[in-house]
């Protein structure tokens, strides 16, 4: 099964480079199959790791940023894999 990892933050203003270079720099406790980072309007930040691994399985996830790095909690998801359409 693939499972995807979605974590995605806003940062401080202005400090949205500094963010997205923050998140690329961290090291996962092992790999992912796939990790792609992206950027947003408004200092956003987003993270996807794909898996092979089971949709409840302990999976290694990029911590929460230095709390002045950003202006809120970051948001987490899981997502499974039901094909191609």
């Amino acid at each position: 099964m693939t499972v995807a990892l979605m974590w995605e933050a806003r940062a401080a203003d202005g400090r949205g480079d500094e963010l997205l270079a923050w998140a690329r720099a961290q090291v996962l406790d092992r790999a992912p199959v796939r990790r792609e980072s992206f950027r947003a309007p408004q200092d956003r930040v987003l993270v996807l790791t794909w898996w092979d691994a089971a949709y409840d399985e302990d999976l290694p996830e990029i911590p929460e940023p230095a709390p002045e790095l950003v202006t809120r909690a970051v948001h987490r998801w899981r997502f499974e894999s039901v094909g191609l359409d």
